[in-house]
């Protein structure tokens, strides 16, 4: 479809920074793009020459140096990870023009390259959070917005919390009596301090297999905006327990191993358990709180946002949890309460 016959088709505000800057001119096409699972919306816009650049549409128009994706944006190019390239702005539409990524997503690459190569570009995700949590330290400023937000009890629990209201009850429809409430919290209420209390590191808060791009020999960070402070194992247990890839676990045993070496320049890993064991109860105890708050968003976007596309990625994550609920007896009890109303975790 070219750009004349989309043009009734297209928002406002994009239609107007088309030709504000001259972009109606010279586009054949402005193709709408599959976004993430936030309120902002993408169009592909095409040039003559084959060339292509990204409009990314907020709900509402921004302050340019206000908006979190700049300003975290900056401090990544400065870590440096490879992120795209902010090429303009129209805050009063409420538009970004990025650099355009293409379409696949590591998720969608894995498909698409064989085994072989899976373990190479994981150990690249690896490295970029030893390198984010590392170069995070030094680049410490007040001027960047993450490091005055952080993984805080309050934070943590709003998440757990999060999937009892969206998961159990609006996409299960079970209302909890309140005395099964209260002692679920007192069961994740240590699980939210201890993981509170643990040293924080620069996080990008959303680090899975979705919002990691191969482009151009590199893997490119996206979806950063809400970067902020945590514990060390956040954004692994983000990538390792990721709701939309499947790993068996000696690949995930190798990856830590992998992290940690890093971690202490120590060169490469050897394969297998060799590595500090309290790393991973605490990489499984983020994990757990990681994946039921995933839950929750699943719900969320499945009865709130009336989308559907994260059903499917339901199972593995409850795999996730149940796995952890088994590994540990101290979750003996929570396990048991959340059983009554999720089967899966029986």
């Amino acid at each position: 479809m070219n750009l004349e016959s989309l043009r009734t088709l297209l928002p406002e505000p994009v239609t107007q920074y088309l030709a504000r800057t001259g972009l109606a001119a010279r586009a054949t096409r402005v193709v709408p793009i599959t976004g993430d699972a936030s309120d902002r919306r993408y169009f592909r816009v095409i040039g003559e020459d084959g060339g292509t650049s990204v409009l990314a549409l907020y709900s509402a128009p921004f302050e340019y140096d206000k908006l979190s994706f700049v300003n975290v944006t900056e401090l990544l190019e400065r870590v440096p990870l490879p992120v795209p390239v902010i090429f303009d702005q129209a805050g009063d539409l409420g538009l970004l023009r990025l650099q355009d990524l293409g379409d696949v997503t590591l998720q969608a690459h894995l498909g698409a390259v064989p085994p072989a190569e899976h373990a190479a570009v994981y150990r690249r995700a690896v490295a970029i959070i030893e390198l984010l949590q590392r170069r995070g330290q030094e680049l410490e400023s007040d001027r960047y917005l993450p490091y005055g937000m952080a993984f805080d009890v309050t934070k943590l629990t709003w998440e757990l919390e999060f999937f009892v209201k969206h998961f159990i009850e609006g996409y299960r429809g079970v209302q909890l009596p309140d005395p099964t409430r209260d002692a679920i919290r007192e069961e994740w209420n240590p699980i939210a301090e201890e993981l509170a209390a643990e040293p924080r590191v620069l996080c990008h808060r959303d680090y899975h297999s979705r919002n990691l791009m191969p482009h151009q020999g590199d893997l490119y960070v996206i979806d950063f905006q809400d970067a902020r402070m945590g514990p060390d194992t956040y954004d692994l247990a983000s990538l390792l327990r990721d709701s939309y890839v499947d790993f068996t676990e000696e690949v995930v045993d190798d990856l830590i191993a992998f992290f940690l070496a890093v971690r202490n320049r120590g060169g490469d890993a050897a394969a297998g358990s060799r590595y500090d064991a309290d790393f991973r109860r605490r990489f499984d105890l983020m994990a757990l709180q990681r994946n039921l708050k995933a839950l929750g968003t699943f719900g969320f976007q499945t009865i709130s946002r009336q989308n559907p596309v994260y059903i499917q990625y339901m199972p593995r994550t409850l795999r996730h949890v149940r796995r952890n609920l088994e590994r540990y007896p101290r979750f003996g009890r929570l396990r048991e309460l959340l059983a009554t109303f999720v089967e899966e975790l029986a």
